[in-house]
């Protein structure tokens, strides 16, 4: 099993911030990056906003580093950093492992 982590973020710039340094610490494998919309309430408000999301592939045991690091470096308020479960072909899960270790 990997772990994927869903990170939206406000900007490009920080969605890529954040995804190299989790890569550069070796808290995650690779990180993708995707524009998308959101429609959400905040304050009573309904809210549109465009977001960039990251995709970061790590394993469970890192990722309470990966939280404590993108809530250390996130620019909202209430950032999403959301643990997906997720099986792969056993090369990649060899990889991700490979990548993550210190």
């Amino acid at each position: 099993m990997i772990t994927i982590v869903y990170i939206p973020c406000g900007s490009r710039e920080e969605a890529e911030k954040i995804s190299e340094t989790l890569v550069k610490e070796r808290l995650a494998a690779c990180a993708n990056i995707f524009e998308s919309s959101s429609v959400y309430e905040w304050k009573g408000k309904i809210e549109k906003t465009g977001e960039f999301v990251i995709f970061a592939k790590t394993t469970d045991k890192k990722f309470a580093k990966v939280r404590s690091m993108v809530e250390g470096m996130h620019s909202y308020k209430l950032p999403a950093i959301i643990k997906i479960k997720a099986e792969a072909n056993e090369a990649y899960l060899r990889w991700v492992e490979d990548q993550t270790k210190k």
